[in-house]
């Protein structure tokens, strides 16, 4: 029989962070079971395999592309892409126009001295099996200078490869050429700042929200041709070392991952109900006044609200074992 102080919790842990269910298509969280995947660093939904994500360690790993079944949280493939060289520091994963995916090769652990990063482009297969894919190896430089990086999306209409570069005072989003070039070096720029320390990010499947993310908040932007417009907070849950983020396939929710073994996806509704949507957070103040990491996105104040209740309980219920 359940303790009372357990049933509260349970109740309040469901009304305050619980994800409303969707059909078995993947996109209400799931935990990644493959023991090959122990550093998920990247997130992005399948166009092709409705409820499948595509995943990658950060380093140490190889050339690898992992499908993982988001209804069961076990991979159903593995991509081992050539034309590639040996990847360095694999941050991030997004799929462009054409079920194209784009990897970004382009963390530097060294704090941003190597003078050049990769992305790479391949197909989405039709079929989810192990197999070989050739990818395309593009070079990338920044106008600015070397620098360290987790966040690399790709416009859905357009094609244009993004990057926002990961400072804990805050970033800013680069521009890519229209079109990346296999020969010679393609020059990112900076367009706009991007007020986190950026650990990913997702445009939403109709291009027009920029979802950002970092170890402990999120902001939502309007894409706003290219240069965001900040909407208001994202609602990030607490994880062991948050580094991924993706929008599901229909646009309706967000799916923030974490590394580790057996790392959980969890799921959030996307503020207004949509990526069609409006924000409801237009008024969340740019400077992020008032948040744990002062980047504008702090712990929600019902997440924190549970966790002081459950630990209030967790006491009580000692105390009881005691006597």
């Amino acid at each position: 029989m359940r303790r009372p102080f357990a049933l509260l919790a349970a109740a309040l842990l469901t009304g305050a962070l619980a994800v409303p269910a969707s059909a078995a298509d993947g996109d209400d969280g799931f935990t990644i079971k493959d023991p090959r995947i122990t550093e998920s660093s990247g997130l992005a939904a399948s166009r092709l395999h409705p409820g499948v994500y595509w995943t990658h360690n950060d380093s140490d790993d190889g050339p690898y592309l992992y499908a993982v079944d988001g209804a069961t949280g076990e991979t159903v493939a593995r991509l081992t892409l050539t034309g590639v060289g040996t990847p360095r520091d694999v941050e991030a994963v997004s799929i462009g126009p054409g079920n194209r995916i784009f990897v970004g090769d382009i963390g530097d652990n060294l704090g941003g001295s190597w003078p050049y990063v990769w992305v790479y482009e391949l197909p989405e297969p039709k079929e989810l099996r192990d197999q070989t894919v050739r990818a395309t190896q593009y070079v990338v430089k920044y106008s600015d200078g070397a620098r360290d990086a987790e966040s690399l999306v790709v416009h859905p209409k357009t094609g244009r490869v993004y990057i926002i570069d990961k400072k804990e005072e805050g970033g800013h989003l680069y521009e890519g050429p229209a079109r990346l070039s296999a020969s010679g070096s393609n020059v990112f720029r900076p367009v706009a700042p991007v007020e986190l320390w950026a650990t990913d990010a997702a445009l939403s499947p109709d291009g027009g929200q920029l979802a950002v993310r970092g170890y402990f908040g999120g902001i939502q932007y309007a894409w706003n041709g290219g240069r965001p417009e900040r909407k208001g907070r994202l609602s990030v849950p607490l994880q062991g070392q948050g580094e991924s983020v993706s929008y599901s396939a229909d646009g309706s929710r967000l799916m923030y991952g974490s590394e580790g073994a057996e790392s959980p996806v969890e799921a959030r509704e996307v503020p207004g109900g949509g990526a069609n949507a409006p924000s409801s957070g237009g008024s969340a103040r740019a400077d992020g006044a008032g948040d744990a990491d002062g980047s504008g996105n702090g712990l929600t104040v019902g997440a924190l609200a549970v966790a002081a209740v459950c630990a209030a309980l967790f006491g009580v219920g000692r105390l009881r074992r005691r006597r």
